[in-house]
């Protein structure tokens, strides 16, 4: 019995060292279905527990700290809100709420929509959610921003879509959406009839803040939509000399080895960004036209550039490698930065959604990536998903997310699974029209 005693101790001493080093919880004990729809349903909550409450939108950002340094926390951006109506729709599709929650979800956020500000039918990048009126981007950029609108209508497209053949109730909000659909006048944002469209217009400043819009970039899916109106439509020109300037947009190259074939704006190789937001609706995957002979392969080989990048790892950044890449836009350690793979801007941050966005053109190794960031614990992965970015160089692991960088991530993984989103927003019939008339095909 003294010996008994004796050993106890030690017994639960050796018991709790089991306890703290098992692998409870871990990826090795999930499947990779289970583990993506672990990390899509933490990432939907975002936009359904965490949406703003009288607009049912969500917030630009949410920081578990607590802290807004802009006192921001009640501004609700349209992109991103577009990104996650598509998550909404994933989650219905789920059973993560129920279809009657999900339309009672979809009706508060139309209502708020048809009230909101609005500039020649396009939105602004931010509104203040209890309001509904415009947050200035910037001090010029206090109107209407067309590519953040163009996000915010692909998602209504989709959810149209799913509405469409309902019930009298699911029908009459598809119709609702028809009409924020037809009232966005592309064809105002080509500023007097040119050839291209331009991101932003002012009431105050009118076009001071003077960006037109030029391929390759998240951009494609604004000048898709733009041809695709039934009532504001642009003609083809517009793409064709506005977006792909003649041909300029075509400029074969190689970066880590990898080949190109898109002239990519200001750099050789973007952010991975421009691989999936104009992606999460239109179906990249036998989509092709006469500037690219498949986006698909371009989109991949984007991805596989940023991961090749990250591998070779110029800069010598702690805990880079086959398991841990992905260079995009997201907050960095000093502020807000839009990570690239070239030595300029590489900071040494990890952003999630770069590489588990980009699950439907690299499925095993944004797989590798999501194993490892999960093993990685809570000081990545939170009620929400997984955090917006983080440097193991420089130890630092900020709580905060942002809604542009968490939607596309349970898009993504849906379109892997299912291809719901792909599908849905692909059987609008101003979709295809808007495809036929700028020369695309998407035949096998």
């Amino acid at each position: 019995m003294k010996q008994l005693t004796t050993y106890l101790p030690l017994f639960f001493l050796l018991l709790l060292g089991a306890c703290k080093n098992a692998k409870t919880g871990s990826a090795a004990q999930l499947t990779d279905d289970a583990l993506m729809d672990t990390v899509q349903r933490r990432t939907f909550n975002y936009f359904w527990e965490g949406a703003e409450p009288n607009s049912g939108l969500a917030p630009e950002r949410i920081h578990m700290d607590g802290i807004y340094p802009e006192k921001d926390q009640n501004v609700i951006t349209s992109g991103g809100s577009g990104f996650g109506i598509m998550a909404i729709l994933s989650g219905i599709d789920r059973n993560y709420i129920t279809r009657e929650e999900g339309l009672a979800r979809m009706e508060k956020i139309v209502s708020f929509l048809e009230k909101a500000d609005r500039f020649h039918g396009a939105y602004p990048h931010w509104w203040y959610g209890d309001t509904g009126k415009v947050k200035p981007f910037g001090q010029k950029d206090n109107g209407g921003d067309l590519v953040e609108t163009a996000f915010l209508i692909q998602g209504l497209l989709a959810v149209h879509q799913y509405y469409v053949n309902g019930s009298p109730q699911e029908q009459a909000l598809a119709k609702r959406i028809d009409t924020l659909w037809r009232d966005v006048d592309w064809n105002f944002y080509r500023q007097g009839n040119q050839n291209v469209l331009y991101w932003h217009w002012s009431p105050e400043y009118g076009w001071a803040m003077d960006f037109p819009v030029h391929g390759y970039n998240e951009c494609l899916i604004m000048y898709l939509l733009a041809a695709a109106s039934p009532t504001h439509g642009v003609p083809a020109s517009v793409y064709h000399e506005g977006w792909a300037q003649n041909g300029a947009i075509v400029e074969p190259h190689k970066v880590e080895d990898i080949e190109l074939h898109l002239r990519y704006q200001g750099c050789e190789a973007g952010p991975l960004f421009w691989a999936h937001y104009s992606f999460l609706g239109l179906d990249p995957t036998h989509l092709k036209d006469e500037y690219c002979a498949s986006y698909f392969d371009e989109m991949r080989n984007l991805t596989l550039v940023n991961r090749a990048y990250c591998i070779r790892n110029p800069k010598h950044y702690k805990g880079f490698g086959p398991d841990c890449w992905g260079l995009t836009a997201s907050y960095s350690v000093n502020g807000y930065a839009a990570h690239m793979p070239n030595e300029r801007d590489d900071q040494g941050v990890i952003s999630p959604t770069a590489a588990l966005s980009s699950i439907v053109y690299t499925p095993d190794y944004s797989l590798a990536v999501m194993r490892h960031l999960y093993d990685m614990g809570d000081k990545l992965f939170g009620p929400y998903g997984f955090y917006d970015a983080f440097s193991e160089t420089e130890n630092w692991y900020p709580k905060r997310y942002l809604a542009i960088d968490q939607g596309p991530i349970a898009v993504m993984i849906e379109n892997y699974r299912t291809g719901l989103l792909w599908k849905l927003f692909m059987s609008h019939p101003d979709v295809q029209n808007g495809l036929q008339k700028l020369g695309f095909s998407t035949d096998k």
